[in-house]
């Protein structure tokens, strides 16, 4: 429908449909009076001038654009390629109208369309170039040359050797030998194409600055594995051969170009003659798809009847939107910076070493303003999002002389953290003359241990901080480009105690400082495009929205209140006081239970997180979570309660267990949803040699008008469950049983999910933790529905006997013995 009000479609190029009726041409009155319908209600409500259909259809196709393109980086991002470099292949009937569009969102200069691309995706598969990829574990310094280049050898041979028995002619094969390398200790190894060793050397610290945004100090270089890969060209073409004699024109049509409407040439495509090149803009037609040119483009037919698309004058990267607030460009940029922190996602997940990070996702990436407020995150996990904000503006208010390339990180729960295996590692980004801190990018991973009494850094029975592993406060992680690296492995073997594996420690590190490069590359391109005045201001303008977005919530919401019970007998007490003059809410926790004498403390920032989610998931809109979300609403935790507790409170529990009791007590007050699993079901294990954390999925509340959700993680976690092949694969252990734990939801007119049942045999002695509530108290049910049934912990010895655990424990557990985790269910809404 845009494209057709754009005049970037023709009615008389395009085929007729065949309806009910017989033929039925193109309509192009039906799409222009209904963004004319559409113009005239966003002018009512919002009382600004009114649009065009062509400016509205105009907005629609760049946010479809700039959609398609943020696709295309995340997935190219989590395979570590730089788009920029390659060429957009453009499938599909309607990809030829925004293939150039596209490819400018991404930088790229050249589009190819295959004749039949409008029609025939699979040809691709025969046309595609025959490979053959053969790799070898070596594990030798790179200075052994003689080995490295005998093995690839012989990879090649093999590798050539195949594609050849497919008919592929010796002229038509190209080797193609890497190595893969990785510095000391360091688990992630980096290809780099083989040469000298001083070129390898050269090639593999240019990608790890690229990859990881700093040079490893480690002068010993692993080759770890070598790759030989042999790319038969076929030369196929499919038979197609550009044939037309040139006289392509067939007439003229008034097309959109962005300024305005601008009157184009038509050409039929299949009259272009090899060689034959069309200036844009220009619209091409054919059967089965039509390809705009846009302005600054040219496409060029191919002996082959493909088009080349190229862009032949430089695309002005600085785009003039201005920096006052477009609705369009609004959307435009709440999806960039989404995308950002989803791009910084996919490089944490592809280069940690732990299953925590890489398996689990147990992560969070966000994107800061220059004075720490949240702009926007990637959907990861909600307890972090919301509290990230406090633990970077430590690091801005806290260091005077931040300078480019300086790197921080922390994991203190009293300055912005949640509890210590949470490490957050922050990255403030420059302006081009390195003078002003434009931006801010952060990552918080969930490390597999950060030391404690116990491995994986639970303890059931910590009350005091130091009890849960080594405190991060403040740490300068890279120095201007330069990993600290001995200093920080000395960090992290301080205190009482220490980390119990510090090299996946520093491994995981390396990939949080590499996702928040991947995050400040990004932001330098939009800045390149847009200009920094209107990037920044578009910062600002996300926040307005989202605060906008949460007084219309407020502007239907009434006072309400409730007193959520938790296992070990406190309370949290929530009052919410609507103000419909202000257009706020004051919340307020007064009458909270006093700070915990264990470790069910949940630290301010923490609290915080809580309100911001509950809220967000009250607005329909698909707007990032961020600062804006609370500027409307007033929070009172009192000093001294459980939720806002003082050092040294010991508060493992309080990130995961009350966090939860905090969303529920929210949502019971709002009576929206019935209470959920209300816990994270904190299952670690381990020894000094290995350690490993879950967090375990169970029954969501139902609401007014549909059902709870079964053996799904809720509301502040946001974790995967780690597959069965890579939990057995890394850890001595073996699934017996995980299955929905069925009739565990509670009943009512909508039922609430069920649990699950997970059993976990050990292969070795090792130590289980466990912090999980909802193993006393039941989750609620509202409207007469029915409470959700409690959780369970056991342990079934190998010889039979079972023993019972508290939903806070610990307990060591001998090769053959069984762990049983029952989850809660959820409640159930209504009277059934």
């Amino acid at each position: 429908d845009c494209n057709v009000v754009l005049g970037k479609l023709q009615p008389g190029a395009f085929p007729a449909v065949f309806g009910p009726g017989g033929d039925q041409p193109l309509d192009t009155d039906a799409p222009r009076a209904l963004f004319q319908a559409m113009a005239d209600d966003i002018a009512a409500a919002t009382g600004e001038p009114r649009r065009s259909p062509e400016d509205l259809a105009q907005g629609f196709l760049r946010i479809a654009v700039e959609n398609m393109a943020n696709a295309i980086k995340e997935i190219s991002v989590a395979r570590g390629r730089d788009v920029t470099r390659y060429t957009l292949n453009c499938f599909g009937g309607a990809g030829g109208q925004h293939a150039c569009a596209v490819a400018d969102a991404l930088g790229m200069t050249s589009v190819y369309l295959h004749p039949f691309a409008g029609v025939l995706s699979a040809l691709g598969m025969g046309l595609a170039d025959v490979t053959a990829l053969r790799q070898r574990q070596l594990d030798v310094a790179i200075d052994d040359h003689a080995t490295i280049a005998d093995a690839l050898d012989q990879l090649a041979q093999d590798a050539v050797a195949e594609v050849a028995a497919q008919d592929i002619p010796p002229g038509q094969i190209t080797p193609v030998l890497r190595v893969h390398i990785r510095a000391g200790s360091a688990q992630t190894a980096l290809p780099v194409p083989l040469g000298s060793v001083s070129e390898m050397r050269a090639a593999f610290l240019d990608a790890h600055q690229a990859r990881f945004g700093y040079r490893p100090e480690a002068t010993a270089l692993i080759a770890e594995m070598v790759t030989a890969e042999a790319i038969g060209r076929t030369g196929a073409d499919a038979g197609t051969q550009a044939t037309g004699d040139g006289a392509s024109q067939t007439g003229t049509a008034r097309m959109w170009t962005g300024a305005g409407f601008e009157t184009v040439p038509v050409h039929a495509r299949d009259a272009l003659a090899p060689g034959q090149t069309i200036d844009g803009p220009a619209i091409l037609t054919e059967a089965t798809a039509t390809t705009i040119v846009e302005p600054g483009w040219q496409a060029r037919c191919l002996p082959s009847a493909a088009l080349e698309l190229r862009r032949v004058k430089a695309l002005p990267r600085e785009t003039a939107i201005g920096t006052a607030v477009d609705p369009v460009m609004l959307e435009v940029f709440n999806n960039l910076f989404m995308s950002v922190a989803d791009q910084m996602g996919a490089t944490l997940a592809n280069t940690a070493l732990s299953v925590n990070i890489r398996e689990r996702l147990d992560f969070s990436c966000a994107v800061f303003d220059g004075t720490g407020d949240l702009v926007a995150n990637a959907p990861h996990v909600p307890v972090h999002l919301g509290s990230m904000s406090a633990s970077v503006k430590t690091v801005l208010t806290r260091n005077s002389d931040i300078r480019p390339g300086d790197v921080f990180m922390l994991n203190d729960p009293f300055e912005g953290g949640t509890h210590l295996p949470d490490v957050t590692v922050i990255t403030p980004v420059f302006d081009k003359t390195g003078s002003r801190i434009d931006f801010v990018l952060a990552s918080r991973g969930h490390h597999a241990d950060i030391g404690g009494k116990t491995p994986g850094s639970a303890p059931p029975d910590s009350t005091h901080i130091d009890e849960e592993g080594v405190l991060i406060r403040n740490w300068k992680l890279v120095d201007q480009g330069t990993l600290r690296e001995a200093e920080t492995r000395a960090l992290l073997a301080s205190g009482p105690y220490p980390c119990r594996d510090i090299d996946q420690n520093m491994a995981d590190l390396a990939a949080q400082i590499a996702a928040n490069a991947t995050g400040a590359a990004e932001l330098h391109k939009a800045v390149a495009q847009f200009g920094i005045e209107t990037v920044t201001a578009y910062m600002g303008h996300v926040q307005d929205n989202a605060e906008e977005c949460v007084r219309r919530v407020l502007d239907v919401l009434d006072d309400s209140r409730f007193t959520y019970p938790l296992d070990n007998g406190a309370q949290i007490a929530v009052s919410i006081t609507v103000d419909k003059a202000a257009r706020s809410a004051a919340i307020d926790f007064t009458g909270t239970s006093p700070q915990d004498a264990g470790n069910y403390n949940a630290p301010l920032a923490v609290c915080r997180a809580v309100v911001m989610y509950v809220f967000r998931t009250l607005i329909p809109n698909p707007i990032p979570m961020n600062e804006g979300c609370l500027r409307p609403l007033a929070i009172h935790a009192p000093d001294g309660s459980f939720i806002n507790p003082s050092h040294p409170a010991a508060v493992i529990a309080g990130n995961t267990e009350v966090s939860q009791s905090i969303a529920e007590a929210l949502y019971g007050a709002l009576g929206v949803l019935a209470g959920s699993q209300g816990t994270m079901n904190n299952f670690v294990y381990g020894n000094d040699r290995l350690q490993n954390y879950e967090t375990i999925c169970g029954g969501t509340g139902a609401g007014n008008g549909f059902d709870g959700c079964s053996a799904v993680h809720s509301h502040m976690t946001n974790t995967r469950m780690t597959d069965p092949e890579v939990l057995e694969a890394r850890f001595p252990v073996r699934v017996r049983q995980f299955a929905i734990r069925h009739g565990s939801g509670g009943a009512g007119r909508w039922r609430g999910g069920d649990g699950l049942t997970r059993a976990l045999e050990f292969l070795e002695p090792m130590t289980v933790t466990t912090l999980s509530s909802h193993r006393v108290t039941a989750p609620f049910g509202v409207g007469g529905g029915a409470p959700g049934a409690t959780g369970e912990n056991s342990v079934i010895r190998r010889g039979g006997a079972t023993e019972a655990l508290s939903g806070n424990d610990q307990i060591d557990v001998a090769a053959g013995d069984v762990f049983v985790m029952l989850t809660p269910g959820g409640g159930g809404f209504g009277t059934a």
